[in-house]
């Protein structure tokens, strides 16, 4: 586990990255897959070394003016993940920005897969931010978009007034990451949505047990892209899991501090974890510890849920709605 946050989070933040070699070809941006979310627009902005990304906007409903929500998804998921509590942010009165982090969704892959840390999706969600003329937002980021919500508050505290942190921590425990690192990048191309639905309930049924048939085949949605006919693969680029690669033999890494990180996030600001009760990444003594350091925060425990939950309980959409009612 040490290894893997190291390469996550690189030797040290840095929100710039490096171009790719002279006459390496552009990254291409996927085309939109049949899932694409139904509501809100796709808006467009170039990373500072020259990748085009995507996100999904979604417009506010009438009413005073309030700050936006910026929704950052897990490593193998996309803005779709948030095609359900979105709608819902939006006709609550704010604006919504959904993020393909680099590699995955609309956002085009990054040839140099060192690129694949926290600190450079850091440094993307700010350019989004300035782009976008936003000063501010309330963040809502499910695993790994909570880390990057959390290095984010070292670089540019200025950006964040708020978060949701759904199933993350600043510890990460091993029995989850070494699952997670079992079937990243790992995936065949399925040969129907069907095959789709079937292989994504095998990986995460032990973590979402109460999903019907039907919730199967819309998480196959907005996890999948089909690239031609009878070819459906994962929505993102398989390079992601290097950093779940063996380390060499005899090599050593020191894992990162990353309380640090989540106190940058909770000093003086609003917070909300959701968590999975039976999570195998966040611990109960973690989401613990994270409540003591940071007494303001709320905490809601979904029961019958592992790492992470959709967002799409009840109890969850309800909790965000009204900790988004009293956050500025």
């Amino acid at each position: 586990m040490r290894r893997i946050l190291s390469q996550m989070f690189g030797a040290a933040p840095a929100a710039r990255t490096t171009a790719p070699p002279p006459g390496s070809p552009p990254p291409s941006r996927p085309p939109s897959p049949p899932g694409a979310a139904s509501e809100g627009t796709e808006r467009t902005w170039t990373s500072t070394d020259g990748l085009d990304l995507s996100a999904r906007d979604y417009a506010p409903a009438a009413g005073p003016a309030r700050l936006p929500v910026i929704c950052l998804h897990g490593l193998t998921r996309n803005s779709r993940d948030f095609d359900g509590i979105a709608p819902a942010i939006a006709a609550a009165g704010r604006r919504v920005l959904a993020l393909d982090v680099r590699g995955r969704g609309r956002s085009a892959r990054d040839p140099n897969p060192s690129n694949y840390n926290p600190a450079v999706y850091a440094g993307d969600v700010a350019a989004l931010m300035s782009e976008a003329g936003l000063a501010r937002g309330i963040f809502l980021g499910t695993s790994m978009g909570g880390l990057i919500a959390m290095t984010l508050a070292t670089l540019r505290p200025d950006l964040i007034a708020g978060a949701v942190l759904n199933d993350i921590g600043p510890e990460i425990a091993t029995e989850g990451l070494t699952r997670i690192g079992g079937y990243v990048g790992a995936a065949e191309p399925a040969a129907s949505w069907a095959e789709a639905a079937q292989r994504s309930r095998a990986v995460n049924e032990v973590a979402l047990p109460n999903l019907s048939d039907a919730d199967w085949m819309t998480f196959a949605r907005r996890t999948w892209r089909e690239v031609a006919p009878g070819r459906i693969v994962p929505d993102y680029d398989p390079a992601i899991a290097q950093a779940f690669a063996g380390a060499p033999a005899g090599s050593t890494q020191s894992s990162p501090d990353l309380w640090p990180l989540f106190m940058a996030l909770a000093v003086n600001r609003p917070l909300l974890l959701v968590r999975g009760a039976q999570s195998d990444l966040l611990t109960a003594g973690t989401a613990g510890r994270m409540q003591a350091l940071a007494p303001q925060m709320r905490r809601l425990d979904i029961e019958g849920v592992g790492h992470a939950p959709t967002l799409d309980e009840p109890q969850a959409r309800s909790a965000i709605l009204d900790f988004l009612k009293t956050a500025p």
